[in-house]
C-alpha cells in the first residue's frame, strides 16, 4: 500500500461493512448467552431450528443449507442426538442417506429456544422502523446474491480447469 493509496476504513463501504460484521458478532455473543439456560449453543440452535422446519431432511441438504461441510454437522449431530434431542433414520430408498427429525424433547426444546431468538431478534430490530428494517433484509439478500454468484475470472479458472481435464 503506497502513501497515495486511501485507506480502506476511510471507504463508507468498508467502514459500513465492519459495522454490520461487529453487529453479526455482537447479534452471535448475545444469543449465545441467552441460550446457556437451555445448554446450547447457537451451532445447535441451527441445526434444531431446521429440523423443526424441515423435518426428514437428509444429512446433506441440511449441511448445505447451513453453508458447513458434513463433517462440521458430524461433530454436531452425535451431542444432540445424546441428549435425546434427535433421531438419524435411514431414508427407506437410499439406506446410505441419513434423514433427521427431532424427538418430542427437541420439539420442546427447540421452541423454547425460538423464543428466546426472537426476543433477541426483536430487541435488535427494533432499532430500525420497517422501511429500514426491509432495506436491510433487501441490501443484505443482494450481498449474499453478489458473493454466491461467481464472478467472471472465478468462471475463467473454472473453464480453464474443465479444459486442462479433458
Amino acid at each position: 500500500m503506497n502513501k497515495k493509496q486511501a485507506l480502506p476504513w476511510d471507504n463508507p463501504r468498508f467502514h459500513n461493512w465492519i459495522a454490520v460484521a461487529r453487529a453479526c458478532q455482537v447479534m452471535g455473543l448475545s444469543l449465545a448467552r441467552a441460550l446457556q439456560p437451555l445448554d446450547i449453543k447457537p451451532p445447535h440452535l441451527d441445526i434444531l431450528v431446521n429440523l423443526f422446519r424441515t423435518p426428514g431432511i437428509s444429512q446433506q441438504d441440511l449441511a448445505d443449507k447451513l453453508l458447513v461441510g458434513r463433517s462440521n454437522l458430524s461433530m454436531l449431530l452425535p451431542q444432540l442426538e445424546k441428549r435425546g434431542l434427535l433421531l438419524r433414520k435411514s431414508d427407506p430408498q437410499d439406506r446410505r442417506v441419513l434423514r433427521l427429525e427431532l424427538t418430542e424433547a427437541g420439539t420442546k426444546l427447540t421452541e423454547e429456544a425460538i423464543v428466546i431468538q426472537t426476543g433477541i431478534i426483536e430487541r435488535a430490530m427494533k432499532t430500525a422502523d420497517t422501511d429500514e428494517c426491509n432495506l436491510v433484509g433487501e441490501v443484505m439478500t443482494r450481498i449474499i446474491r453478489e458473493l454466491t454468484t461467481p464472478d467472471i475470472a472465478e468462471q475463467q479458472d473454472t473453464e480453464t480447469d474443465i479444459r486442462k481435464k479433458a
